[in-house]
Formats: C-alpha cells, structure tokens, sequence
C-alpha cells in the first residue's frame, strides 16, 4: 500500500489553498508581532536599545525550546502539563551530574547534557505510553506526572538549589554573537530540525495525520501507538534541553524553577496557529508566538506593571489564543 501521502483527496484538491491560508495565518501572526514591537517601542525608550533587545531574545529562548516540543504533542491532537515541573527535575539531575566531585568539568557537562536530555525523554516516553496504551487523555496523564517530577525534583535536592557549575559552562549562558545570544542561536537550529522533520518526512506527515484522522492513519498501516510515544519523547526531549539551557543562563539548578512554563508553551504553540484539536500548525507560527510571548513580557515590564499584572495580562492572552484557535478551525472547514 502506498502511504506516501496520507493527505485525503478532497483535502489534495484544496492543497493550494490550504497552504495559501496556512501562508497568510503565518503572515497575519508577523504582522501581529511587528504591531506589537511598534507599540513598545513608542511607549518605552529603552525598548528597541541594544541591551534590551539581547535581553528579549534570551528570555524567548527558553520558552521558545519547550515550545517546540509542545508542537509536536499538539499536532496529535494531545497536551503535555507537566513541562515546567519535568524541566525541574531535569535541571536538578543535570546539576547533581555536573558537581559530581573529582569529575573532570569538561566530561562533566557532557554528561549532564545527556542525563538531562535522557530524563526529559524518559518522561516522555512515560506521558506518551500510559496515554496512548490505555486511551487516557493526556492532560490528566501529564497532570499526574507534573506532581510525580516536582516531587522527585525536591526529594532529589531535598529542595536545595545547586550551584557552582564549571566557569566555562556559565560564561557560555551569557554569549552572544553581534548581540543575537548564543543560546537563542541554538533555539533556531531547533527550529530548523523540528521544521524538517515535520514538513519534509513521513514522520512528520503521520504526526498531521493522526492529528487530523487517527483512524484512516492505522488503516493506512501506521502504528499509530508508536507515532504517539515518540511525539511525547520529541517534547521531553526539548524539556531536557531547556533545562540545560536555563542552568546556563542563570547558572542555577533549583527543584522549584519552571513553574507556569507549560502555559506559557502552549500559549505559544496556539497563539503560533497550531490548533488544539490537532492536525494543523507549524513550528515557523510557534517561533513567532513565542517571539510575540516574550516581546510581551518584556514590554509590559518596561511599562511598569507589577507580577499579579503581567500573570492576569498572560491569563488573558491565552485565553485570547483559544478562542482564535477556535475561529482559525471553523475558517479552515469553510
């Protein structure tokens, strides 16, 4: 059987204008973000500074990573909620390989990279098993985990903060390369993959499919079981990468950091165009709407506005973002 092309054949014969809406989504949400940095820019002096806009890339950086994998979860039509606390234990793993003493620093990085990126998959694999294995759906899967991973973050550090990372580790947090930080740099190349992979592979076109008809993808052959697992383990991989990435930058591990990270993802992935109910979004729209989350966060502390401010404006925002999504489907059945 040829499953080269799981797209149906009505869909085949509207291929053209979908990809035409999928273009003009995309546009809409750069358009929004230019607005958006316009506004800021009139409104705050220092916003467009040299400085400031290092600073926004930075913070970007991680969400933009986990974001990433959330894409990849959402696209089949799941949820992961338990991403800040899984980066949690992560990091605090990374942080206990790192500071193993008598380790040399250089062999010692290496293996926290590893140890990070293995517990963010192990999680993964967990979320993706248990909810596909048993048809759970998997925000009450992932809420259990979130508990399951916060807990064994603090039982681990016995809810202590590790420090003291090698120099060379810390000093590469806060390189940048003609202002543009390193790590965001890095963020990029993710995107990079994460695009090819969806857009230029089976894999990718199962992981549309099953979003979008689960059944005529088994009936096509797939094992859609696999396909869901690994999507699970693409997203705890990212996680284990953005813990990395936020010990470099703040030269911390601590059990209690990445709390509310999972909302700020999703929010990022949906506002992004990718939709909720699975089968349609990019990983190109989830950059812009995590681009679009951190020039916000940045602008709105430029204006002044406190914590309890800024959580209800990003309550708001992602609520915003779901009934968009909801539009963007009825407009995409029409």
């Amino acid at each position: 059987m040829d499953t080269t092309d799981l797209t149906p054949p009505p869909a085949r014969a509207a291929g053209l204008g979908a990809a035409a809406r999928a273009v003009l989504r995309e546009a809409g949400i750069g358009i929004a973000l230019i607005v958006l940095i316009a506004v800021f820019s009139v409104t705050s002096q220092h916003f467009l500074s040299a400085s400031n806009l290092t600073n926004v890339l930075t913070q970007v950086t991680i969400n933009l990573v986990l974001s990433i994998g959330m894409t990849f979860v959402i696209l089949i039509g799941g949820i992961d909620l338990s991403v800040g606390s899984v980066l949690a234990f992560c990091a605090v793993v990374a942080g206990t390989v790192m500071t193993l003493p008598g380790l040399d620093p250089a062999v010692g990085v290496i293996l926290a990279i590893l140890s990070a990126v293995a517990a963010g998959v192990a999680f993964g694999l967990l979320n993706g098993f248990i909810s596909a294995f048993w048809s759970i759906p998997s925000f009450i899967v992932t809420l259990g985990t979130l508990n399951i991973a916060r807990g064994a973050a603090l039982q681990v550090t016995n809810a202590n903060t590790i420090y003291s990372f090698p120099v060379a580790f810390n000093a590469f947090g806060s390189q940048t390369i003609h202002g543009v930080p390193v790590l965001f740099l890095i963020a990029l190349v993710l995107v990079a993959i994460a695009w090819f992979v969806l857009m230029k592979t089976v894999f990718g076109r199962v992981l549309y499919g099953i979003g979008n008809n689960e059944e005529a993808v088994r009936l096509a052959g797939h094992n859609v079981f696999a396909y869901k697992v690994a999507a699970f383990a693409i997203g705890g991989a990212t996680v284990g990468i953005g813990a990395i990435i936020y010990m470099a930058r703040l030269n911390i591990a601590s059990p209690i950091i990445g709390i509310g990270f999972e909302l700020n993802a999703i929010a990022a992935v949906i506002i992004g165009g990718t939709s909720l109910s699975g089968g349609r979004g990019s990983v190109i729209g989830t950059l812009l709407g995590a681009c679009i989350i951190g020039v916000l966060a940045n602008g709105l502390i430029l204006l002044g506005l406190n914590d309890f401010m800024r959580q209800m404006i990003t309550g708001l925002v992602i609520i915003l973002a779901i009934v968009l999504d909801k539009y963007r489907e009825r407009l995409s059945k029409t």
